[in-house]
């Protein structure tokens, strides 16, 4: 009995120093999994799409001067795919700004704020809805696209992808690229699917066409977002943030 006693205590003691390298080990380990965020929005200010997908002007100008006044480090879609990529351990404080759908108030909204704040952005096109009422035009798009705003493909027609056949969503991932980099005279090579849908085959089409990468929602089966045609965004709201 006093034996057990004396390893009991032994134990003991030696628990506290057990907690504090358990503790230095997690610290140490934490900077390493910094995942960078990419947050989402569709249309700002117009209410040109409805619920979720909606931010006031107001509550995006809050929400960009949040991360401007607390120092983040706003990355362009090349500078967060080559860190994300190489896997090179990110900056804290890092985050990437996407938007959906090419409504025209992200021309009209939510660029002038964008500028005003040097921040860079991703803007995915659905590029046969160019030009239609509250779709953006490609003048405004090319504007964009010549300070700093990158332009990415949502498609031609912005479908379900596994609604279509794999004749159709081919065509729709390689033609849209086509169309983005004749209009915009340099490579395209970022793709969002339309809401988030996409499978194993429609990945190995997307990397085949060209791409360097491809964004999804909350439908991302890989929540470290290490694979490059499957990285997962956070959709943003006009209630998120503690400035509320």
């Amino acid at each position: 009995m006093s034996v057990q006693r004396s390893r009991f205590r032994k134990i003991l003691s030696a628990l506290p120093l057990f907690l504090v390298a358990f503790i230095l080990a997690f610290f140490l380990w934490l900077p390493t999994r910094y995942i960078v965020p990419v947050v989402m929005y569709h249309s700002i200010g117009s209410g040109q799409a409805s619920g979720l997908n909606s931010v006031s002007t107001v509550s995006f100008a809050r929400q960009m001067d949040f991360l401007k006044e607390r120092g983040y480090d706003v990355l362009s879609m090349d500078e967060y795919v080559q860190v994300a990529s190489s896997g090179k351990k990110p900056a804290h404080k890092s985050v990437v700004i996407t938007f959906d759908d090419g409504y025209r108030d992200n021309y009209t909204e939510a660029y002038p704020v964008l500028r005003s704040r040097g921040f860079p952005a991703t803007i995915f096109l659905p590029t046969e809805h160019l030009g239609r009422e509250g779709r953006l035009t490609w003048d405004e798009v090319r504007e964009m696209a010549d300070n700093g705003i990158t332009m990415g493909s949502h498609l031609l027609h912005e479908p379900y992808i596994p609604d279509l056949s794999r004749e159709e969503y081919v065509k729709e991932i390689v033609e849209s690229r086509k169309i983005l980099e004749a209009r915009l005279g340099h490579p395209a090579y970022y793709l969002a699917y339309p809401i988030g849908g996409f499978n194993d085959d429609v990945k190995a089409a997307v990397r085949a066409a060209g791409y360097k990468a491809a964004f999804t929602t909350n439908r991302g089966y890989d929540r470290s977002n290490t694979d490059m045609f499957e990285l997962k965004r956070i959709r943003l709201k006009d209630t998120d943030g503690p400035w509320q």
